[in-house]
């Protein structure tokens, strides 16, 4: 059956961690019917958190997906992590959804981890309204958390909801729109008139909210100049429009744990956020020409399109490959064009979602979020679509892995087991990196901070059943070059039978932030064309492991300049040494660093602390980049830190501050490490070759 798109609600959930995005799931899912009871994150029962990793923890880890109907809507959900650690989660659930329900601690506020998925969702222009979770808890103000939305977040943030009682006696709020009053008790919504004592604080409020639209909906400000009544489907007209447009972000308060406010905000969902019709056509690439773009439109009858935004793999059914179809109709057995690896794929078979549990279907149409079971090649990122028509569609954006850890084992046995986890885990989890080292026989392991690590690490031992033991996380460097050096190299080895020979001259050159970089410029053919690309390859290969340090070289243009080659002696491997030889002979003549990660760091303290704090962080080489007045009492602090001096930070933080203040780190960027770091790290890094 052909879908209704315009009744279609592709949501996400993200916020802070323990703002309570998982209950605020948990509620939804009870209130839709998906589930007969409610699930908690305390006793390790939610539905959506249902990795053992995230029972444990009371966190979520993947995102999960799901649907629901709510009123002849079908919903489909996304709850994503709050850690910052799980950042990828996020950034691969923003690429595909339409609309986001931020939550903020009516307590918290704007939290450190609220500013980057908000600055996340702004990247990719999801339309999103918030939720005010935490009205029953002690400290909990409503006015103050829209006042932080708008002066640490830039949004023009307007309540569509007064609340009712605050902390102990929270019991419902005011709907500004409808202008009534809605109370719970237990599951059950009781709306009713407003009371009198707040009947003035209503209509002040409804005024201010009425202004607000008024400026940005020419019709809602004709009525209001008049002085006539405006109706309230003009009105939700009139805020549906502008959150579509970014120009506003509606808040809505509750208690999720308390089933206060969930009902009010699935109404919000279906009556303010947009379907995949409402945002119109994606822009797609020509893979052979990036400047010709094409337009897909959410319709079954366009040409297919999707991308690939997750990979999970399954015990029952194997590796589930999460899709978004963006145009056109998937049907069971269909060929699909994997674009990126410019391979067929075969659709096996296709499922709804409900976060561990899933029903078949034959059919999926533009707008939906789905699993396909059968694709061979396709990974995160990646673009399917129809194999007369390829298209590309903007893929995801990857932050480096910046913490590793060695993994032992203690049986060698276990080797091949080990190795396929590890490709599943990386398959799964873009973001997380693993390699063997031949030549210190261990595996190495890399990722986003120590919590990722530690997670990975787990469901190695709880879900492949390898045992392995663990070395201390440490930093994971890199290398580059900060003057420009001309390296003229041969290469001729004769063995008894055909020789080798290969001749170039390559200038490195530092290209900072630009990756590495090949250029040819090479002239008359003095290398052969078939071998130039042999020796980019050797080159390739070089950066993998640094002659400075052993750690990746990155942001070096190299220049082919000039070079020779022998009719008989010279091959592809030839070229391919010769590069390397080539590179490791100039590198140490460039003016070689060691770069390291610095990250972005977020703290909240008292201000009885702030002096602590800073003292702490100016040990740890932290550069202060600005501190503001958090809300009274305490304050926030923004500082870029080496990654090296990080480790162990929140227990040091919590010493500090008596455990009252909080913080989150992100990676930033790479920098160059102080030279008698990197005389330490040098000197350490070759006693253990």
């Amino acid at each position: 059956m052909s879908l209704n798109i315009s009744k279609l609600r592709n949501i996400g959930i993200a916020a802070h961690i323990d703002a309570g995005k998982t209950t605020v799931s948990e509620r939804i899912l009870f209130f839709t019917g998906v589930n007969r009871k409610v699930g908690e994150t305390h006793d390790g029962q939610a539905t959506m958190d249902f990795m053992k990793q995230e029972q444990e923890r009371g966190i979520t880890i993947a995102s999960a997906a799901i649907t629901a109907h709510w009123n002849g809507y079908q919903i489909n959900l996304i709850d994503t992590p709050g850690h910052v650690d799980f950042t990828v989660e996020v950034e691969r659930s923003l690429r595909v959804i339409d609309g986001m329900v931020a939550v903020f601690c009516a307590v918290g506020g704007v939290e450190p981890q609220s500013e980057t998925v908000w600055n996340q969702a702004d990247k990719y222009r999801v339309p999103r309204i918030a939720f005010v979770n935490k009205m029953d808890r002690t400290g909990a103000d409503f006015q103050e958390v829209v006042n932080q939305m708008h002066k640490y977040l830039g949004a023009n943030a307007v309540p569509l909801h007064l609340p009712i009682g605050v902390e102990a006696t929270f019991e419902g709020m005011i709907d500004l729109v409808q202008m009534n009053s809605v109370r719970f008790i237990e599951k059950e919504r009781i709306v009713g008139p407003i009371p009198e004592n707040m009947m003035e604080q209503a209509k002040e409020a409804r005024r201010n909210l009425i202004e607000k639209v008024a400026d940005l909906d020419d019709e809602i400000a004709e009525l209001y100049l008049e002085d006539k009544e405006i109706p309230t489907d003009k009105l939700m007209s009139a805020i549906r429009t502008a959150t579509i447009k970014l120009m506003m972000v509606p808040v809505l308060c509750g208690a999720a744990y308390k089933n206060k406010g969930i009902q009010l905000l699935l109404d919000a969902v279906v009556d303010y956020l947009p379907s995949p019709k409402d945002l119109g056509a994606v822009i797609a690439h020509d893979p052979a020409n990036e400047e010709k773009t094409y337009q897909r439109n959410p319709s079954e009858n366009e040409p297919f399109s999707a991308l690939a935004f997750k990979l999970i793999n399954d015990p029952y059914v194997g590796q589930q490959t999460f899709i978004r179809i963006f145009s056109g109709k998937l049907s069971n057995g269909m060929s699909v064009y994997n674009t990126n690896k410019t391979k067929s794929e075969r659709v096996g078979r296709i499922f709804r979602i409900k976060a561990k549990e899933r029903e078949e279907i034959n059919e999926a149409y533009a707008g939906e979020i789905v699993a396909l079971v059968g694709m061979k090649y396709t990974k995160t990122g990646d673009t399917l679509c129809d194999e007369d028509q390829p298209i590309l569609l903007e893929s995801i954006n990857i932050p480096p892995a910046v913490i590793e850890m060695k993994v032992n084992l203690d049986d060698k046995k276990n080797r091949n087991k080990l190795g396929e986890a590890l490709a599943k885990l990386c398959n799964e989890d873009p973001s997380f990196r693993a390699h063997f080292d031949e030549e210190t026989e261990e595996t190495i392991i890399a990722g986003m901070g120590e919590l990722h690590l530690e997670i990975i690490v787990d469901r190695l031992k709880e879900e492949f059943k390898v045992p392995v033991t663990v070395g201390a996380p440490s930093v994971s460097f890199r290398e580059t070059i900060t003057a420009p050096f001309e390296c003229n190299y041969k290469y001729a080895k004769q063995t008894g039978g055909k020789g080798q020979f290969a001749h170039t001259v390559i200038r490195f050159e530092p290209n900072p932030g630009n990756g590495f970089e090949f250029v040819d410029i090479t002239k008359g053919g003095v290398i052969p064309k078939e071998y130039i690309p042999s020796v980019q390859k050797g080159l390739a290969a070089a950066m993998n492991k640094g002659p400075f340090a052993g750690y990746p070289v990155v942001d070096v243009k190299c220049v082919l300049v000039d070079g020779s080659s022998h009719p008989v002696d010279s091959s592809d491997m030839a070229f391919q040494l010769c590069a390397q030889m080539c590179f490791k002979q100039a590198f140490m003549k460039a003016s070689p660093v060691l770069l390291e990660p610095v990250m972005k760091v977020e703290i909240n303290t008292p201000d009885d602390y702030i002096g602590n704090v800073t003292g702490d962080l100016n040990k740890r080489r932290g550069r202060i980049e600005a501190m503001r007045r958090f809300r009274k009492g305490s304050q926030k602090l923004d500082a870029f830190v080496p990654l090296m001096e990080m480790f162990g930070y929140a227990t040091a933080l919590r010493n500090l501050t008596s455990g009252r203040a909080n913080y989150s780190m992100e990676f930033h960027q790479y920098m160059p490490t102080p030279k008698d770091r990197q005389e330490e790290i040098v000197k350490e890094r070759n006693q253990k070759d």
